[in-house]
């Protein structure tokens, strides 16, 4: 892996800045369409993309192949049920909420390491950096502006969504000597089998009335926010590594703030601001202490 130049960090920050932008899509998407069939459309807009990568790079798609039990459950955990309930969460908090509440998946991802892996321990100063990181959390939900009670079931739901990354991730850890690219395609071929079906039974989605508006965030969360940064995401991994890609977990809930005050007129207060350098603090703490991040 080579040191990082201009270009890999103006991937980096355009990474953040279509990852960060997602969340008011999100939202915007939620006033016309239902989160199962809002997850539905990004995965087969991310599925395109993703489809040709492996074809261009002459890698095997094994979505149905003898380990296709790991896809598919990878497919639910990973990425099916996350996006269903992130977009159930973002229908009824802030966005930069949203945004916030997500960015601390690492933190959740390493109690769960914990708990169930051998080598994922957590040790004197990672423990801190999750204690820091969740205090932020903690903040939040004394911030009536911004969590009240009739948002805090969805503020819950929106980490729950979080929690399920980390599970997904976990279970990646069993197909670990795949291609990255087979495991992202056949995964998420899988969350497509899973949502369609739903979405068709429960949503009706030819029976919507949708604006324009919220097809073209639709639109947006499907082919950049998902397909394409996906793409960017493998570029910076092939190229620069893990480590340096997981640096955008700083970039996403600060770009998360900033689209939600200008372009939503999300009311930001000061216990927001602080609880983001807290979880910022956090995080950086934990990722301080651990070389081997995988979550």
């Amino acid at each position: 892996m080579r040191e990082a130049n201009s270009i890999d960090l103006t991937l980096l920050f355009l990474l953040a800045i279509i990852w960060g932008s997602s969340f008011f899509n999100i939202k915007i998407a939620t006033y016309s369409y239902e989160p199962i069939t809002l997850a539905l459309v990004r995965v087969i807009f991310a599925s395109v993309p993703l489809i040709i990568l492996c074809k261009f790079k002459e890698i095997k798609i094994e979505a149905f192949s003898k380990n296709w039990k790991w896809y598919a459950i990878i497919g639910l955990c990973n990425i099916s049920i996350p996006f269903v309930l992130i977009a159930i969460g973002t229908a009824k908090i802030n966005s930069y909420l949203a945004a916030i509440l997500m960015s601390t998946t690492p933190l959740s991802g390493s109690i769960l390491a914990h708990i169930f892996t051998k080598d994922e321990k957590l040790s004197y100063g990672k423990s801190i950096g999750v204690i820091i990181g969740f205090s932020g959390i903690v903040l939040l939900f004394f911030d009536k502006v911004v969590i009240n009670e009739g948002n805090i079931i969805y503020a819950l739901i929106t980490i729950l969504g979080s929690t399920f990354y980390c599970i997904g991730g976990l279970l990646t850890l069993k197909l670990k000597n795949k291609k990255n690219e087979n495991v992202t395609t056949s995964t998420t071929l899988w969350s497509v089998i899973f949502l369609l079906p739903f979405s068709l039974i429960f949503e009706s989605p030819w029976s919507s009335s949708p604006t324009i508006l919220s097809t073209l965030s639709l639109l947006y969360l499907g082919v950049v926010a998902t397909g394409f940064a996906w793409l960017i995401r493998f570029r910076i991994l092939t190229v620069n590594g893990l480590v340096f890609q997981t640096q955008v977990a700083y970039l996403i809930p600060i770009f998360g703030v900033i689209f939600g005050y200008f372009i939503m007129d999300e009311i930001i207060t000061w216990r927001v601001l602080i609880s983001l350098v807290i979880i910022l603090l956090g995080i950086y703490i934990f990722k301080k202490n651990n070389k081997g991040f995988k979550i």
